[in-house]
């Protein structure tokens, strides 16, 4: 018999934060329910990824109040309930935790102009479409994107949103709405560049501000929006941008300001080999050093791709426990190199998936990203490695690390968020797959969410938005993008990565 986990048998000592994770002590509430609000039945399998990484045949799954209240198997009675769900034939997970996006590019998806180039060059091309964000297009595309992470399992997000157009308005603040809007928990890091191409930097003038105001906003979005409670649906990060982009004064200065507020910190690491070249060129060292010559090495930080560090390098990083935010589909379709996962995890790194920017991936689903990191895991390393429990793990527990919420999200234990996905293991696709639901899950597929569940909520229903302006909101998101790509064309600007082919195709 599967013994149920309810709330009272929750020791509060395992509930703190571990040691390296920055922030409050926090205690979980460890009450027993008399009725839970939602109950999560009939489920093929319960894949708890908690600490014992239990998985239960037949199991349940009982919401309180936005927690976790009790888990149990076939034989154990659940409460009652105020609605039950069925997940017959079905794998109940975690909800996944996207540890890094650029969601506002959906408004730039595909687009032929930046396609082909180098890392560089894509940025380049794209930076004047951006530079004409404003509220509004930050606020559509905030919900387009966060509804198309919903319907992939995806419960919290992160953003990087480092455009800030001058008299764009406050554009964090209209991501954060779309995502109140929808339920989803929603980690916006406040993007920011102070380099221009003037400056030694990449981006143009239009998307840069100077330290000052960057730091001031960073302050006040702090201040305004960021929740450290167990449990929170906002929690706000400083992330300045790249070392191409910002000043390594703006790097120190965020740090400080990071630890004075107690929040967590985000950039680009290790991205790309040009960023070694630039690196070298401007600072004398490799990303890596200056990382931490700008005081960022530690555990209040993760970083985005990390796909060139050396093997001294990785082993500083788990002595820092700094994490990684891997996003294996943006890495191959720029061609940037294939991140070091495996030695990353065995040197105490924590790993999570990142879907990165909707016009680098071109598409925000963490099923698709659990299963590519799956699969170049396996060409990396051999077929024993890189299982699917690994993936998943990263995609729920290693992301947790790295958002410094272990323990509160990307696990079903009780105490933990009430965030969980039902997978349909039926149809088509898995036709014959019937030994192990979570390598069926991973391995068969395409596959998306028949509900996804946020704090006990539905935000996802057979398979559809709860939310209903998705129609309305994709009308007008058309016409943003067009809006913003059009203008671009009707300037008559020559595209970089047209000079390159041009240039190629003279040569060849």
């Amino acid at each position: 018999m599967t013994e149920p986990h309810s709330a009272p048998a929750l020791a509060p000592a395992a509930t703190s934060a571990p040691a390296a994770t920055p922030g409050p002590a926090v205690s979980r509430p460890i009450t027993a329910p008399v009725s839970a609000d939602l109950l999560v039945v009939g489920a093929e399998l319960v894949a708890t990824v908690d600490a014992d990484r239990r998985e239960i045949r037949g199991g349940w799954v009982a919401v309180t109040d936005g927690l976790v209240s009790a888990i149990g198997g076939p034989a154990d009675p659940p409460p009652p309930a105020r609605r039950t769900l069925r997940a017959d034939g079905a794998l109940v997970t975690p909800g996944l935790v996207n540890t890094h996006h650029h969601i506002y590019q959906n408004l730039t998806r595909a687009f032929a102009p930046a396609l082909g180039g180098t890392l560089f060059t894509w940025l380049s091309t794209l930076y004047p479409l951006w530079s004409r964000l404003d509220e509004e297009a930050v606020h559509v595309s905030a919900y387009v994107g966060l509804t198309e992470l919903a319907l992939g399992g995806c419960t919290t997000t992160t953003d990087h949103l480092y455009v800030h157009p001058r008299g764009g308005g406050d554009l964090i603040s209209a991501e954060i709405a779309a995502a109140t809007a929808l339920g989803l928990r929603f980690h916006p890091t406040r993007g920011s560049m102070s380099l221009s191409a003037k400056d030694g930097g990449l981006p143009p003038d239009s998307v840069v501000q100077d330290d000052d105001e960057i730091l001031a906003e960073s302050a006040r979005l702090v201040a305004r929006h960021h929740d450290p409670s167990w449990g929170a649906m906002v929690r706000v990060a400083l992330a300045p941008c790249s070392p191409f982009s910002v000043s390594p004064a703006l790097m120190r200065a965020t740090a400080e300001l990071a630890e004075q507020l107690d929040v967590r910190l985000h950039t680009h690491l290790a991205e790309d080999p040009e960023e070694d070249e630039y690196c070298l060129a401007v600072f004398g060292r490799r990303p890596i050093d200056q990382f931490a010559e700008v005081g960022w090495a530690g555990d209040r930080a993760w970083v985005a791709h990390c796909i060139c560090p050396n093997p001294e390098e990785v082993a500083r990083l788990g002595a820092w426990g700094t994490g990684v935010a891997h996003c294996p589909s943006s890495n191959m379709i720029l061609g940037g190199g294939l991140a070091p996962i495996a030695e990353l995890r065995a040197a105490g790194v924590p790993v999570g998936l990142g879907c990165d920017g909707s016009s680098s991936a071109d598409s925000a689903s963490l099923w698709l990203e659990a299963r590519t990191a799956m699969l170049l895991g396996r060409l990396r390393h051999g077929s024993a490695s890189m299982s699917a429990r690994d993936a998943l793990e990263i995609a729920t527990r290693g992301g947790a690390g790295c958002l410094g919420r272990a323990g509160e999200i990307g696990e079903l234990s009780v105490g933990a968020v009430g965030d969980l996905v039902v997978w349909p293991l039926d149809g088509v696709a898995f036709a014959g797959a019937l030994s192990d639901p979570i390598d069926a899950w991973l391995r068969c597929g395409p596959t998306a969410a028949r509900h996804t569940v946020v704090a006990g909520r539905l935000v996802v229903e057979d398979g559809r938005p709860v939310h209903p302006d998705l129609p309305a909101m994709l009308d007008r998101h058309r016409t943003l993008a067009a809006g913003i790509q059009r203008a671009f064309d009707d300037a008559g600007t020559a595209y970089p990565v047209q000079r390159e082919r041009s240039g190629a195709e003279a040569s060849g």
